[in-house]
């Protein structure tokens, strides 16, 4: 049986109080059969998760550490004290900015699980490792050095070349990718490597959603531009739940 779809919008530094009037437009037109979140801003997550009770509402980051002297990190027992039920780790925009490594990304999705924190883990290559015929082997690498004992809720796969420039690899190399993936995530998991969610990430928008979802092992999709607003977000949302 196919896995429940989840299509996750990632706000990353956009929103500020006005947005929960969009939030809510989303929160109250998401249709049967798919799963929707949206991973906000940390000074929204609160507003938005009382605003929308019910609707999940996500971080962008966490710390590896339950509690600490990290001035300007938050702990995964407070995203879940704010309303939080779910948080990425491993955006490529952390990894490469903010130059975190597969073991950090590792001890941030143990410590939200254990939080009762949803993860969803980011993988993905850059131009130069697909224009060299080293994109699956850099992203399964890259996975298997970043999971966590347990299963996670979703991987996405986020190739960082398609993040925000329109371009998305062919159906073919999402559907090679994803197969990989998913041979990875059994190898080391077993059934439960079934269950876990393999979202697409890299200018996903409407236009292209509908065949994106079509593609075997894709169970959903994780949008950053598109899903800020209800016009752009909800036809992506409705098309994985027609899929």
């Amino acid at each position: 049986m196919a896995n429940r779809k989840l299509v996750a919008g990632n706000w990353k530094m956009h929103g500020t109080a006005d947005s929960i009037a969009e939030i809510v437009r989303i929160a109250a037109a998401v249709p049967a059969g798919v799963d929707v979140a949206l991973c906000l801003p940390a000074t929204l997550i609160e507003r938005a998760a009382r605003a929308v009770p019910g609707f999940a509402i996500g971080g962008q980051d966490v710390h590896g550490e339950a509690k600490g002297a990290f001035t300007g990190d938050l702990a995964a027992h407070q995203l879940h004290d704010a309303g939080a039920r779910l948080v990425i780790v491993g955006h490529s925009e952390r990894r490469d900015g903010h130059r975190e490594s597969d073991g950090q990304v590792r001890a941030k999705a143990i410590s939200a699980m254990a939080a009762a924190l949803d993860v969803i883990l980011c993988v993905g290559e850059s131009l130069a490792e697909r224009e060299a015929g080293r994109a699956v082997a850099t992203v399964s690498a890259q996975l298997d050095a970043s999971l966590p004992p347990a299963a996670p809720d979703a991987v996405a796969y986020e190739p960082i070349w398609a993040i925000g420039t329109g371009r998305i690899p062919s159906l073919e190399d999402i559907g090679e990718m994803h197969s990989a993936l998913r041979g990875r995530l059994v190898a080391l998991y077993g059934e439960a490597g079934v269950a876990v969610r393999l979202l697409y990430g890299g200018s996903v928008k409407p236009s292209n959603a509908a065949e994106i979802f079509g593609v075997a092992d894709v169970d959903g999709a994780l949008v950053g531009g598109a899903s800020l607003t209800a016009a752009d977000f909800l036809p992506i949302v409705v098309a994985a739940a027609d899929s």
